[in-house]
């Protein structure tokens, strides 16, 4: 017995030992990763002359990474995968950079690594913008790319030495959108579906009901493709200094345009190894030492070099008149939502807080989402809408603030967009599934008890009756009528013009700022200025970011939410396979799926994504 207690003891204390150690080790990770966030980490030594490196190897947020178990547990596992930077942490740093006598220029390099909604056109608008400013001070920009996708070269393009590897490529044929339909697999299956809409563009419930794209929805991708594409091009031509019809000549031709063809176009500076490369850099820096590399310092530890609070330290007892910033990125749902959602009800109590914060001066609504949940985005609009009435409420659109994401920005008292933004598609649907033929071939029934004519309303055993698909039509019109009386009264339009360039359809930024949908083409910082003015605040007063970081504790129980802190070299991403993207493909639509919680079963929710390579 003697020995089992100690044999007891022993284990506990190496138990206890072992979760000391744990914390430590979870800790210093938080660490880590806190620091590439950005935000008065612990200073960083680089010698003066250094160049800023910038490792696309990244996602580009608007909101600041979370911190959550998965990301721990790939640390721990020694995964050194593609970073999530925070748009603003990174525009910030450049822009501090061009006056920072220690950064002599700025050296991009690597492949970006787009997740979710991140690194949309729209974003890369204002890391391209941050990068002029820093071309402004007179200091150069190099580029060095192997195989530069479109939003890579996009980036890239303002570089004054744009750099491709000899056997790299500058892939960019153009901008596709390309659902996919289940209609014939579901009626294989023996699952039927019913819709109600409003909007003849409300293209979102098509892949359940179609083949193809209906004649409306080809039109309207036809017009959003070539907007942002238009932009885009231009843009490049701009930087390169070709015509883009030249450009897209090039491009219509190669398919993959190679390094010497090129060069030849004057599309890339030129062409050369990476040790030629960072030869020239070792000169231009005056590193003499042959043994090591030029100077330089990461972006992510210049940016936690930057002065400024600790994304740990809250603001909630501090009364300094402050901008809060509050990110809505990802599909709306109703209730508090999880990982890459805007949950409705968490928002909503956010929202509420600052609202009655007088502390807090004004509010920026940062909008990346295709939107979901009428519920939610309704419970987010009426908080926006409380608040505006107490104090500025300003919005910024990212990529995506479309359907929900429109709903939820229309009571702004100012809407800044990108003229890549894809906004707009103000119109609603329900969609009904039953499994009634399904379950009777696998030898499965159903039979049913009710206490009233509607007791069985939300059943997915039978089909609706017509009169069932009335009740959920009179719903989807009247959330339909709310939608445009709310745009028209939000942003001062007549409800019958509202309704003309409504119906579901979806529009670029730049189509939208014609449409009176927005007031003015600009970014996140250009938002935060007017917010900050509006409220009679400094131009550097403080700003509160929602959603917070957690403190210490919140984060050990939480562990981290997919930030990760990459190797300092790129790290290519692997292509997958034919079979892993068609997986991922089926992943993500019963993702989209998933998040159709809405209580009243009806959506405002942008129907498709733009692919890019």
């Amino acid at each position: 017995m003697k020995n089992f207690f100690v044999s007891l003891l022993g284990t506990l204390a190496g138990l206890a030992l072992f979760c000391v150690g744990l914390v430590v080790v979870a800790l210093a990770l938080i660490g880590a990763v806190i620091s590439q966030t950005g935000g008065g980490g612990k200073a960083v030594a680089f010698e003066r002359g250094s160049y800023l490196v910038f490792n696309l190897n990244a996602n580009l947020t608007d909101a600041p990474p979370a911190i959550t178990q998965s990301a721990l547990l790939s640390r721990l596992a020694g995964d050194r995968g593609p970073a999530t930077l925070q748009l603003r942490s990174i525009t910030r740093a450049l822009r501090a950079a061009a006056h920072d006598d220690r950064i002599k220029g700025v050296l991009l390099t690597g492949s970006l690594a787009p997740d979710g909604y991140g690194t949309g056109f729209a974003a890369l608008k204002e890391v391209r913008a941050a990068l002029h400013e820093f071309k402004d001070a007179k200091k150069p920009v190099v580029a060095y790319l192997d195989e530069a996708t479109t939003r890579d070269f996009y980036l890239a393009a303002c570089a004054d030495d744009l750099v491709l590897d000899p056997y790299g490529v500058v892939f960019m044929p153009g901008l596709a959108s390309q659902p996919m339909f289940y209609a014939g697999a579901l009626e294989k299956f023996g699952v039927g579906v019913q819709i109600s809409r409003v909007g003849k563009f409300k293209s979102a419930v098509e892949p359940f009901t179609r083949s193809d794209l209906s004649p409306e929805s080809r039109e309207q991708l036809q017009a959003l493709l070539g907007d942002i594409w238009g932009e885009l091009l231009g843009d490049i031509a701009a930087d390169r200094k070709l015509p883009a019809a030249e450009i897209q000549a090039l491009v219509d031709q190669e398919g993959f345009v190679r390094a010497a063809r090129a060069v030849a176009a004057k599309l890339v500076t030129r062409q050369a190894y990476r040790d030629e490369v960072v030869a020239g850099l070792k000169k231009a820096t005056g590193a003499k030492d042959s043994a090591k590399t030029f100077k330089q310092v990461s972006l992510i530890d210049y940016i936690a070099d930057l002065p400024g609070a600790s994304p740990l330290e809250k603001l909630e007892n501090n009364q300094t008149p402050r901008v809060a910033v509050v990110y809505a990125e990802g599909a709306i749902v109703d209730g508090e939502g999880g990982d890459g959602e805007v949950g409705g009800a968490k928002f909503a109590r956010e929202l509420r807080q600052l609202r009655q914060d007088d502390s807090v001066k004004a509010i920026v609504l940062r909008v990346n989402s295709p939107g979901g949940s009428v519920s939610g985005s309704e419970h987010i609009q009426r908080e926006l809408r409380l608040a505006r009435a107490a104090k500025p409420v300003v919005v910024s659109m990212g990529s995506y603030a479309a359907s929900g994401g429109y709903w939820i920005s229309a009571y702004g008292k100012r809407i800044f967009a990108e003229p890549a933004s894809i906004t707009g598609s103000i119109g609603v649907f329900s969609v009904f599934f039953d499994v009634k033929k399904l379950a009777n071939n696998l030898g499965l029934t159903f039979d049913t008890v009710t206490t009233g004519a509607h007791a069985d309303l939300e059943t997915i055993a039978r089909a609706k009756t017509p009169e069932e698909l009335a009740l959920f039509q009179k719903t989807v019109d009247w959330i339909y009528d709310e939608f445009i009386n709310k745009v028209a009264e939000g942003r001062k339009l007549d409800a019958t013009k509202v309704r003309e360039i409504a119906e579901g359809r979806v529009w670029s930024g730049a189509a939208a700022l014609k449409l009176g949908l927005v007031d003015e083409i600009g970014g996140l910082d250009a938002a935060i200025a007017y917010a900050t003015k509006e409220a009679g605040l400094s131009a550097d007063a403080p700003l509160e970011e929602f959603p917070r970081s957690r403190e210490i504790g919140d984060l050990i129980n939480d562990l981290l939410d997919d930030a990760r802190r990459p190797a300092s070299g790129h790290v290519a991403t692997p292509t997958p396979g034919v079979v892993t993207r068609l997986t991922d493909e089926v992943k993500s639509q019963a993702r989209i799926l998933e998040q159709f919680n809405d209580k009243l079963g009806v959506y405002a929710r942008l129907p498709f994504d733009i692919i890019a390579r």
